[in-house]
């Protein structure tokens, strides 16, 4: 605690937990797209645009979890 560095914030972590359940459903969204992303990519490898998709889909599953690092490092300690 002495270093000025807190890994500790439960109000941001709280006042996060709203957008967090916004970003959990996005994230639903993001498996859906890439659940038929991987099977386009199965039926055409060659297709560059789906591996794209593939990994936008990737970014908005771990949405939820950006959501709360970045609400828990507004707060100050």
């Amino acid at each position: 605690m002495g270093d000025g560095d807190c890994e500790c914030r439960p109000l941001g972590f709280l006042l996060g937990l709203p957008f967090a359940l916004l970003a959990f459903l996005v994230s639903l969204v993001g498996i859906l797209v890439w659940i038929v992303g991987i099977l386009l990519s199965c039926i055409c490898p060659c297709c560059i645009c789906v591996t794209v998709l593939v990994e936008v889909a990737l970014e908005l599953i771990k949405a939820p979890l950006h959501v709360i690092k970045w609400f828990t490092s507004q707060i100050p300690c």
